[in-house]
């Protein structure tokens, strides 16, 4: 059978090193032109029972282990006025239940695991029909299984469902501070070594400790219009004007929480926070199928990318149980995959409703310290 994965991220990787491992060959088509066209996110927080059990099945975990940061499970809440409600430190002893790792790296490691040529770079997939992908740069290439790994704004999904990702009233803007321990460093006290949130009044500031020294500051409004960028007064083509008007926004915080928006570098990327429904389902097809965002589009609250290496890893274990029987195969994997991610969709919901609430610290306290 000839598998053909769209997208050359974490969960589409995850896929063709799974299938790799099994005996079973892929290729792997991505936009972009080559592995380091652009920047890969800051960290992400591998989950024991999801992400990490897919680097299992790829049979990577210790090289995941080997690049992960334990010390990146540390975290910091507060409250807009400065006081500390939660700090929870990680023993060194401690196991890695959820350490936090640079997207990059763990991208990188999935890359070297697969044979040369896997991934065909600068291939923009444009529509397919009967057995056949076309590119924007004019080629094509035949499919027995085509597999949507393309994010949010799939161009697989189409093929199986009308659903679109919506605005979910939130909007974030990244900033990010550079080589902190060094350029600030009282503020690299304040924040730790993992991460830093500031919870309130339908706005929230999180810090994340990067592994290259860099902080990344994430401020989202939530209960914010779909055009809120355009109408909030930040001047995004003007970085010291966006930074002054973003503390602006953030009036009656404490200096000490708001100095680390001072703080930033020149880097001010707005972001509006998308979704799909939640249990978001489609009649099996046997020649197409989904995973990731371009299935099941959450709020970014620390699903989504160990779903989509799950989804890879699982979706190429049941192709590896069926090699004579693709449809069997996508049928069992997306029949898992529903509600796994139906139970993950409504607790991300569940989250994103106590961050846009006005108590929001106290209710986020609640959830991390139930009882």
């Amino acid at each position: 059978m000839t598998i053909a994965i769209v997208g050359a991220g974490l969960g589409g990787l995850a896929l063709a090193r799974v299938l790799h491992v099994n005996g079973i060959d892929a290729a792997v088509y991505e936009r972009e032109p080559s592995r380091g066209a652009r920047g890969q996110g800051g960290m992400l927080d591998l989950h024991s029972g999801t992400g990490q059990r897919a680097l299992r099945e790829a049979g990577l975990i210790d090289q995941f282990q080997a690049i992960a940061r334990g010390e990146g499970q540390d975290l910091r809440l507060l409250e807009p006025d400065g006081t500390l409600l939660l700090q929870e430190d990680t023993p060194a002893d401690a196991p890695l239940e959820r350490p936090e790792v640079d997207r990059a790296d763990l991208r990188n490691l999935l890359l070297d695991s697969l044979p040369e040529h896997t991934v065909h770079w600068g291939h923009a997939f444009a529509y397919a029909d009967h057995g056949l992908m076309h590119f924007a740069n004019g080629s094509a290439a035949a499919y027995d299984l085509l597999v949507g790994a393309d994010g949010a704004h799939s161009q697989v999904r189409p093929l199986l469902t009308d659903a679109r990702p919506t605005h979910t009233g939130q909007n974030v803007v990244e900033l990010g501070i550079p080589d902190i321990d060094h350029t600030h460093p009282d503020l690299a006290r304040m924040v730790g070594r993992g991460n830093y949130w500031v919870l309130g009044n339908g706005q929230s500031l999180s810090a994340q400790r990067n592994g290259d020294g860099r902080v990344r500051i994430y401020l989202s409004f939530h209960n914010t219009a779909e055009d809120w960028f355009a109408t909030s007064g930040v001047q995004f083509d003007d970085p010291a004007a966006a930074r002054a008007r973003l503390i602006d926004l953030f009036t009656g915080w404490h200096p000490r929480i708001t100095a680390l928006i001072a703080a930033c570098d020149d880097t001010v990327v707005p972001r509006s926070v998308t979704t799909l429904p939640v249990g978001l389902t489609w009649p099996s097809r046997p020649d197409v199928t989904l995973l990731g965002d371009a299935a099941h589009l959450m709020p970014p609250v620390g699903q989504g990318a160990n779903l989509a290496l799950l989804d890879g890893a699982l979706l190429g274990l049941a192709l590896a149980a069926h090699p004579d029987d693709v449809p069997a195969a996508v049928k069992e994997y997306e029949s898992e995959m529903f509600d796994r991610t139906s139970a993950a969709g409504r607790q991300s919901a569940y989250v994103q409703e106590i961050l846009a609430s006005p108590d929001a610290s106290r209710k986020m306290l609640a959830f991390f310290q139930p009882g």
